[in-house]
């Protein structure tokens, strides 16, 4: 075979193995399964078919193709099977990838191939640290040097070491017998010696540089697990500001019935009662809106008693389509508090809070109106500042479940008001798919806040 030949195929053989790394990397399936830390027999069969595949396809094309021999990456991927699975499944990959070597005849490919699948298994179970495996390099001379500073302290064996001897020791066995047993193995032989360190180095890499692609996929997969948990964390921060918020807030509201009307303070309780132990059961971060707008109506049903039907009233102008729809968990109950608390409270003679929801293809519109006092200009912010916890609180949480997607206005003037729009993304395929055009909003003429009867004096 032309020397120059052979050094063309090691440069070859690097690019074939940053391609098929690449490809492999592509498969949402594959990530996941290098993802895993502790995976199952079968999970690691999976992650061995996955890597078998390309390989095996590379010796049959090495088989069939002339002058391509950069193609049989069969002891890499033998290495980088045994190595990522261990012996036992790493057995199996090796005999799917020598099956192309058997039907053209070279019988000595299935037994070494196991035996390279077995050493490198048997390595990995002997490392200290499952994450020595992804960060082999070729480089190994720090690896080295590190690796003298504790022996002359703590002497022992330096696996990164020892996998890069292993490397080579396998080659130089797989050219060992492709010498004596011609035909019987595939093996590139090229002296002098500086073309022999070429194939051994090319072996190296070819195994580190798969392992680099694929860690750096697990790397990208650890942060976005991270940001998701960092996210989930700050829901749950967000949620345990609402709960003592909303909860001081309806103590107050029983409080002034205590003495004047006991009765109706236990009732009060009773309901109270009732919606915490239905904030301890609610565990996701979304619900349909149609349960949060059951929950508004328990809260509701509080703070109708301590104002009086009379001073308080509720009206629904509700697009049955948007029930359905995918809301955040205790959305709307720090909004509907802020239209009684800083817009209706303040004046004489009450007022009427009216709820508002249409639904689009591509988002969901929630209206909160009130007819109280309203802000003063100087106040009146869109974005929600200087409005108190319970909308600043809403607007965080939607910025971290949403992003930019998602928008809350509020617009107020002095006298006339506060109207509060959020509009949302449609996360409910289901509901999207089966969405009809939208009816006209239904009004609730009779809200069921208007039958009770007032107990302030």
């Amino acid at each position: 075979m032309d020397q120059r030949l052979v050094l063309l195929t090691q440069l070859i053989k690097l690019g074939a193995a940053a391609a098929i790394a690449s490809a492999l990397v592509r498969s949402r399936d594959f990530k996941r399964l290098l993802f895993l830390e502790n995976p199952s027999l079968r999970q690691k069969i999976s992650l061995v078919s996955f890597i078998s595949f390309p390989f095996l396809l590379g010796v049959w094309v090495r088989e069939h193709v002339p002058n391509f021999l950069a193609a049989d990456l069969a002891l890499e991927a033998c290495i980088l099977m045994g190595v990522l699975s261990g012996p036992l499944v790493g057995m199996f990959g090796a005999v799917l990838v020598s099956l192309p070597a058997l039907m053209h005849r070279e019988y000595a490919t299935l037994p070494f191939n196991i035996a390279v699948a077995v050493i490198a298994g048997v390595l990995r179970n002997l490392a200290s640290d499952p994450e020595e495996v992804w960060s082999f390099s070729p480089f190994i001379d720090l690896s080295i040097y590190r690796w003298l500073r504790k022996m002359v302290r703590h002497p022992q064996i330096d696996w990164q070491t020892s996998f890069f001897l292993v490397i080579v020791l396998l080659q130089w066995a797989r050219i060992e017998i492709g010498r004596r047993a011609f035909g019987q193995i595939f093996y590139l032989d090229a002296p002098p010696w500086w073309r022999l360190i070429a194939i051994y180095a090319t072996t190296v890499a070819t195994v580190a540089i798969p392992l680099k692609i694929w860690n750096a996929a697990r790397i990208q997969l650890k942060l976005e697990e991270h940001e998701r948990l960092l996210v989930q964390a700050r829901m749950e921060a967000l949620q345990s500001q609402i709960n003592p918020h909303f909860l001081f807030n309806t103590l107050n509201s029983i409080s002034s019935l205590v003495r004047v009307d006991p009765d109706t303070a236990r009732m009060l309780i009773v309901k109270l009662a009732n919606i915490l132990r239905r904030l301890l059961r609610q565990t996701d971060a979304f619900l349909r809106l149609r349960d949060e707008l059951e929950f508004i109506d328990d809260y509701l049903d509080i703070e109708v008693v301590r104002f009086g039907p009379d001073k308080l009233r509720v009206l629904k102008f509700l697009d049955p389509a948007s029930m359905d729809a995918m809301v955040p968990s205790m959305l709307l109950q720090p909004l509907v508090e802020n239209c009684i608390k800083h817009g209706l409270s303040p004046k004489i003679d009450g007022g009427c809070i009216v709820m508002r929801s249409r639904m689009t293809e591509e988002k969901l519109t929630i209206e909160l109106q009130d007819d109280g006092v309203g802000m003063p200009v100087d106040d009146n912010r869109s974005d929600g500042s200087g409005m108190g916890i319970g909308i600043q609180n809403v607007k965080e949480r939607l910025k971290v479940l949403y992003g930019g997607t998602a928008h809350l206005n509020i617009s107020s003037g002095d006298g006339i008001g506060t109207l509060i729009t959020i509009e949302l993304p449609v996360l409910d395929e289901a509901a999207a798919s089966a969405l009809t055009p939208v009816a006209e909003p239904q009004f609730t003429s009779a809200p069921r806040y208007a039958a009770r009867p007032s107990t302030l004096r």
